[in-house]
């Protein structure tokens, strides 16, 4: 029988939680505003010296898998039943903030730490994970830690360029990883019980209600686009506008037809424009060559598929009356993910149990957690972002909210510890 475990003594450390965001903030590229942490940089490097040692102060035993990822592992009495995993990432967004990723990341150390030094032992072993690049990057693939894990990181993604031709395996490689291996290192299914990401909600849902803890409902699907327009160069003063065909012209207009398309979502749905690239960049001469990057996401996943057909009806319409050629590439980079039935419950309840509201709430951006779904049952714990703002130098959460967040995570894996994993998962 599974000895009753007092939640109350479970508690984390706020001014050690504290301690360690400030700790990790001072990895980052002083050329940047906020908090600049990219992967494959020299400060993302530093800084992952300094959170495996976290995790060994926090009594975790530690390794650094052949795709980069830092797992920390707190042995439970069975060493052969499948493990609670927990856990996030702490790279960042250029000119990105000090909390997206790096709270689940420090609150799962903090929960370990906890359950070590209250003489808490689980059931099974607890596996703590800073994963490898889970912001999107100039290779155009996310999650690159989590995919492997997930047994989804492909030889296809390995050959990716970036602006400088630099293939991801090689800068793998520099990075001292072992991208081939990465390729084969998925975890089974049989290896994972359940998987609990705490993250800050990056966005106001939870502020504007007030509540304090959000039970993530889905995460939303995440389909990127890059659009290549062929028009024609000419003398910007000597042809006349009717005998144009500006690329640039094209791309601006596909910029408010993006727009549209994420106004138009009926439930969750939105659409983001990343960048307009242009040649020959000249006042004096017509665009012959532009490029543009946009995504759109949501959680319906019907939503997502008629909106990739819109997108791409108008804006090939709007250029061909500008006789301008498209090329159209979608990259899904994740399909909607619900989140565990099982998991939403035992999180609800946990909140509950410590005396903290909660409320069901969807996720709009990606997140590692979508990709360990694939092997067991997943839920995400959301705490508050002050006003709603994300991916940005202003991004706050208060410690309090955070601390509160691992109280309930704790509780949460403490609750799936002792729990059968559905029939259906395993």
């Amino acid at each position: 029988m599974t000895t009753r475990i007092d939640l109350n003594r479970l508690a984390p450390e706020p001014g050690r939680l504290s301690r360690r965001l400030d700790e990790l903030a001072a990895f980052h590229d002083p050329e940047h505003p906020g908090w600049s942490r990219e992967v494959f940089s020299e400060p993302y490097r530093a800084s992952r010296a300094w959170v495996r040692a976290q995790m060994t102060e926090a009594g975790l035993e530690t390794v650094v898998d052949p795709a980069g990822n830092i797992i920390g592992r707190l042995p439970g009495k069975d060493p052969s039943a499948p493990a609670l995993v927990t856990g996030s990432h702490t790279d960042t967004v250029r000119q990105g903030g000090r909390f997206d990723g790096i709270v689940g990341v420090l609150g799962g150390i903090e929960v370990a730490q906890r359950l070590r030094e209250t003489g808490t032992r689980l059931e099974r072993d607890l596996l703590v994970v800073d994963f490898l690049g889970e912001e999107a990057n100039e290779f155009g693939i996310s999650c690159i830690g989590s995919r492997s894990i997930a047994g989804i990181l492909a030889p296809e993604h390995l050959e990716r360029t970036d602006g400088t031709g630099t293939r991801l395996g090689d800068a793998m490689e520099r990075f001292g990883l072992a991208p081939q291996a990465a390729l084969s290192s998925g975890w089974r299914t049989k290896d994972v019980h359940a998987y609990v990401e705490l993250h800050v909600e990056q966005g106001p849902l939870l502020e504007r209600s007030g509540h304090g803890i959000g039970v993530v409902s889905a995460i939303a699907g995440i389909d990127r686009l890059l659009v290549h327009f062929a028009g024609q160069t000419g003398h910007s003063g000597t042809t006349p506008m009717e005998d144009r065909h500006d690329a640039l012209v094209s791309a601006a207009a596909a910029v408010l037809t993006v727009e549209r398309a994420g106004c138009g979502a009926p439930v969750h749905g939105v659409a983001t424009l990343g960048s307009i690239d242009s040649s020959p960049r000249s006042m004096g001469v017509i665009t012959d060559q532009a490029r543009l990057w946009a995504e759109i996401r949501s959680i319906d996943g019907n939503w997502l598929r008629a909106t990739q057909k819109q997108i791409v009806g108008e804006i090939a319409a709007e250029a061909q009356q500008r006789g301008v050629d498209v090329d159209f590439e979608w990259l899904t980079d994740q399909d909607p993910v619900p989140t565990h039935e099982l998991v939403q419950d035992v999180i609800a309840e946990a909140a509950g149990g410590l005396g903290l509201g909660w409320k069901a709430v969807p996720s709009g951006a990606g997140h590692d957690a979508a990709h360990l779904a694939r092997l067991g049952p997943m839920g995400m714990v959301f705490v508050p972002s002050a006003g709603g703002r994300s991916h940005c130098p202003e991004e706050l959460t208060e410690v309090a909210d955070i601390a509160r967040g691992a109280h309930v995570l704790a509780a949460t894996l403490v609750g799936l510890d002792g729990r059968e994993q559905p029939a259906s998962i395993q």
